[in-house]
């Protein structure tokens, strides 16, 4: 951590103290204006029970702790919002959030955007209605950051990402689940981010890592997804038409678009009906002259794969299955970019590479002949995300 946060975090705790909030009449009113109230290194501490809220929350104080009796226990619903926003937006740093729910928030759950060194521990966001289009895009929301945590997290219901970091740098997701959401966990144009430890199983897509063009951040890579667990991801996709997320096929493990340096290790992945994992160029047209569209320096090795392949839910993927004696492979890649995508699959099981010669041809359109078969030599590990000492502390 620089210098100078590492003085203002230690200024701050010398001065904390605790603002206690309980539920009860004007609960809305009484929580906001603590954490409007606070100051540099106190703790909102909100206490057991339920909170009716009608309106979001913000928190814009530097070095704020929002901390509850469990996740639980402190639950926070926005059922009866009245906007369309999100339940609580965060858009200050060193800020730890903890031990409380949110429920049914109009917009995405919890957001944060520009909030460096935010940790988010023992957190649950829940639509309690189940997989609904109407639910909120994201569950947990961080944007634009430097030194993301988030740890013991549980996430269901959310139309886009349970669990989404976007256009940030240094981000660790561990010890989380994610269930019934469209993706459960999705990196999109982050620079070094470890996922590891996470359940992710009954939503759309397991885990997905995606570039996007047009947006200020692009270029994702040095990502690192092992030791979770991505099972039996067969919730029907029901994204909101026009996202991105809405063209993930029901039933896919792990799903790598248009990221470079990204290893995929040392997971259970199975019973995930289109692919187990699935490595795929961005393959709707777009003009930023930016972006590269291509899946390259890839590394599948080492994981543990249970059936996969049998239903594929991407448009001709049934075609394609019986083309290939009834199921796609655990390990499925369009062989965009040949030889220079340098991709990597040392895991022991069947893999297809198709022949799409470019970025831009739909899978439809995809001959199930071999492209370039995939190298098996080794490839250099990629570096072990630390997250600041003071951040690992509040997050015990």
């Amino acid at each position: 951590m620089q210098a100078a946060a590492i003085a203002f975090m230690a200024a701050a705790s010398a001065q904390a103290g605790t603002i206690h909030v309980e539920p009860g009449a004007n609960g809305q009113e009484r929580l906001q204006a603590a954490l409007i109230d606070a100051k540099p290194g106190d703790i909102v501490e909100v206490g057991a029970g339920r909170f009716d809220l009608t309106d979001g929350l913000s928190l814009d104080v530097n070095g704020v702790t929002v901390r509850g009796a469990g996740p639980n226990k402190t639950v926070l619903s926005f059922k009866t919002q009245q906007g369309a926003g999100e339940g609580l937006l965060v858009t200050s740093d060193n800020v730890v959030l903890r031990d409380f729910a949110v429920e049914d928030a109009k917009g995405d759950g919890i957001k944060s955007k520009g909030a460096d060194r935010i940790v988010y521990k023992n957190i649950r966001v829940e639509w309690t209605g189940g997989p609904k289009a109407t639910n909120g895009a994201y569950g947990l929301y961080p944007v634009e950051s430097v030194n993301v945590l988030i740890d013991g997290a549980l996430v269901k219901g959310a139309s886009d990402a349970g669990i989404y970091v976007g256009q940030s740098k240094n981000i660790v997701v561990r010890n989380s689940t994610a269930m019934f959401n469209v993706a459960g966990i999705e990196i999109e144009n982050c620079f070094d981010a470890d996922v590891h430890s996470n359940i992710a199983m009954h939503n759309t897509g397991g885990i997905l890592v995606f570039d996007l063009p047009n947006l200020p951040q692009q270029g994702g890579h040095n990502v690192r997804v092992f030791s979770n667990r991505v099972e039996r991801n067969d919730t029907a996709n029901f994204a909101p038409k026009g996202n991105i997320v809405a063209s993930v096929p029901t039933g896919t493990g792990v799903m790598v678009m248009a990221n470079h340096d990204v290893h995929v290790f040392a997971n259970a992945i199975g019973e995930n009906a289109t692919t187990n994992v699935m490595i795929v160029a961005y393959q709707n047209s777009f003009a930023d002259k930016a972006y590269n569209p291509l899946a390259r320096n890839i590394v599948v090795r080492d994981n543990q794969h249970g059936r996969a392949g049998w239903a594929p839910g991407f448009p001709g993927g049934a075609e394609l299955a019986a083309a290939l004696g009834g199921a796609l492979a655990p390990i499925f890649w369009d062989g965009v970019g040949g030889d220079a995508a340098n991709v990597h699959f040392r895991d022991g099981v069947p893999a297809i590479s198709l022949n799409i010669p470019a970025q831009g041809v739909p899978l439809t359109q995809a001959n199930p002949a071999p492209y370039k078969a995939p190298t098996t030599a080794p490839a250099a590990d990629l570096p072990t995300i630390v997250m600041p000492a003071e951040m690992e502390a509040a997050a015990k």
